[in-house]
């Protein structure tokens, strides 16, 4: 008889249940021991900052300076190379181009590219713009999920067994793996989103459409994704200003600390990339603009009437754990390294209301700036901070994401495409200069006991 795997679940839910109070007994760790034994927990010291365990040249995240011999806080700074992404970014808009090929390749390459270097470069994404023969009958459309990131991972490991050298880790074919995964991610996650509307939500339209050598990242992505292929200027510009934001983060932050383990171990760029994406899926990482879309949806419905004073009321009572998911946390507010702000929520903010007043949704805008500054007040007094509570990139990032009309599902897959730039570039770096297995070491604190034979237990 066969017994399906729904059915093994509900045979076994009560044996599992007893297991997993014998695993939550026997795996939980005495907290007072972490102080005891001076371990930094989650790889930080007590005032927050990351324990120091790497270097890179690839990109910087600053919240303080040395004023006077003193540690101040200032308004934070990313650069990558060694320049200003804000730089990166006003350069593009007074030219009026797109920047994320340019950003990539900096972020590669460590240097700006001139303009032949540009141009070879984006032809080279251009013709890595296609995905092997058959690859998305074969992956993407026999077996579609409802999670776009678990199908990025899926289709990521995939893309192995139609690499004529695989497991060839030499920074030349690793850089050839990097520029074609750089290239097929806006691919791989608007395939694969089509594909589960079209078999498990009965959209009545199966959309597969092939990206133009002409187009941008940015203007790809969206003319793969739309039914009509059709867009705004301003829509593909602001989608690519957040590619640029969204590339690199440091070697700290944990997909991109994923991409350096992984890369040390001498493992394949596929499986590296897959780790990465697993590390970058959780909400506590890529997935933290849902929760702020969720938590403005939620005040949207509970307070009719924006105006500030009713808007704080329900921020206090999100505080208090009396609202919305009784958490006490208001997402989008403050940042482990950032302090005074977070240059990407700062650009963000300015191209959130340009696509705001494009799309008629000023009022909504004007929301978010209201909760960000009572949600800061709040957070500052409640905590007594020194320095006030500011927005973070996630803040504004979900609210760009919906006026762009992208699906909720994308949203941390979006975040990915602009990532895997920076992850290939600290896997290259790592393969470069590393050269070492990295092995962070845990303390035992486990009592020596004595084997109990089965018959005595």
């Amino acid at each position: 008889m066969d017994i399906n795997e729904a059915d093994f679940i509900v045979k076994h839910s009560y044996k599992i249940s007893q297991l997993t109070k014998l695993a939550q007994k026997n795996n939980n760790i005495d907290s007072s021991l972490y102080e005891k034994n001076d371990v930094k927990r989650g790889l930080r010291d007590k005032d927050g900052k990351g324990v120091l365990c790497g270097l890179t040249e690839i990109s910087e995240v600053t919240a303080w300076d040395n004023v006077d011999g003193v540690r101040t806080p200032i308004p934070g700074v990313l650069c990558y190379r060694g320049y200003n992404v804000k730089d990166l970014i006003a350069n593009c808009e007074e030219e009026n181009r797109f920047g994320f090929e340019e950003t990539t390749f900096l972020l590669l390459f460590g240097k700006l590219p001139t303009k032949q270097e540009l141009t070879d470069f984006k032809d080279i994404l251009s013709d890595f713009r296609s995905l092997p023969k058959n690859f998305v009958r074969d992956v993407i459309m026999k077996s579609p999920s409802s999670d776009m990131m678990n199908m990025l991972a899926r289709c990521t490991l995939n893309l192995y067994s139609y690499d004529p050298d695989p497991d060839n880790t030499s920074l030349n074919n690793v850089l050839r793996q990097s520029l074609q995964l750089i290239a097929s991610f806006p691919m791989l996650a608007a395939y694969s989103y089509r594909a589960y509307r079209y078999y498990d939500t009965n959209d009545t339209s199966l959309i597969i459409h092939k990206p133009q050598k002409n187009l941008s990242t940015a203007e790809n992505t969206l003319h793969i994704l739309r039914k009509h292929n059709d867009y705004t200027d301003l829509e593909a510009k602001v989608l690519d200003i957040c590619l640029i934001l969204h590339a690199d983060h440091g070697g700290g932050n944990a997909s991109t600390f994923t991409t350096h383990l992984s890369t040390s171990t001498g493992t394949d760029t596929y499986s590296s990339t897959s780790a990465s994406l697993g590390s970058l899926k959780g909400p506590k990482h890529g997935g933290a603009n849902l929760k702020v879309m969720q938590m403005l949806e939620n005040i949207k419905e509970n307070v009719k009437s924006w105006d500030r004073a009713k808007v704080r009321a329900y921020l206090e009572k999100i505080l208090d754990k009396k609202a919305f998911d009784r958490s006490g946390l208001i997402y989008g507010m403050g940042h482990a390294v950032y302090t005074i702000s977070d240059p990407r929520a700062e650009v963000l903010k300015v191209y959130a209301g340009k696509l705001a007043t494009e799309k008629g949704r000023e009022d909504e805008f004007e929301l978010y700036n209201t909760v960000a500054e009572v949600a800061s007040e709040l957070i500052t007094n409640q905590k007594g901070l020194e320095i006030p509570s500011a927005p973070n990139v996630d803040f504004y990032s979900g609210f760009v994401y919906s006026m762009l009309n992208l699906p909720t599902a994308l949203y941390t897959p979006f975040f990915a495409m602009s990532r895997i730039s920076g992850w290939c570039a600290h896997r290259m770096e790592e393969i470069a200069s590393g050269g070492k297995i990295i092995r962070p070491a845990y303390m035992c604190v486990q009592d020596r006991r004595e084997y109990v034979p089965l018959a005595k237990r």
